[in-house]
């Protein structure tokens, strides 16, 4: 997932999740170039869009036009969304992954079950989060009784 900028220009600036997928290929390889400079993987901008096989235009034209969710999403809150099956111990199971996680859940919302299954609204601090927010809801998902989980806000 990838927080994208569109606008400027006097268009105001506007943001959007974004599925790594759905990103042209240009800009995905300016993130990584970015991620290559960061790390110290590449030790130039010369190396690194050499790496990934972009212009120099490219790579400055976009460098900043997309910041991975990971990044984004450090020490912030972040509310996710989801369906759980109706068993005792669902929700309360994923809290305590949520928590085994370093994450600070700050807020649960669960609607009434229908055909089997609750939705539940949750918002997490995520400054303590031993991983990332990638990480945790990939873990999360496995967990028994939990039908889908994914991301509804970062700020």
């Amino acid at each position: 997932m990838f927080s994208v900028r569109i606008g400027g220009n006097g268009m105001g600036t506007r943001y959007y999740l974004v599925e790594a997928w759905a990103l042209p290929d240009v800009l995905a390889r300016a993130v990584e170039a970015k991620r290559l400079l960061s790390t110290g993987a590449a030790k130039s901008v010369t190396d690194a869009i050499e790496t990934v096989g972009i212009s120099r235009s490219a790579f400055y034209k976009y460098r900043d036009a997309a910041v991975p969710f990971v990044e984004m999403s450090a020490g912030r809150i972040v509310t996710l969304q989801g369906s759980l099956e109706d068993r005792p111990g669902v929700l309360s199971g994923l809290l305590n992954r949520f928590a085994d996680l370093g994450a600070s859940v700050l807020t649960i919302n669960q609607n009434i079950p229908l055909s089997g299954q609750a939705t539940v609204t949750i918002s997490l601090r995520t400054e303590t989060l031993t991983g990332d927010v990638e990480s945790l809801l990939n873990d999360a998902r496995g967990l028994p009784g939990v039908r889908s989980l994914g991301i509804l806000a970062a700020g």
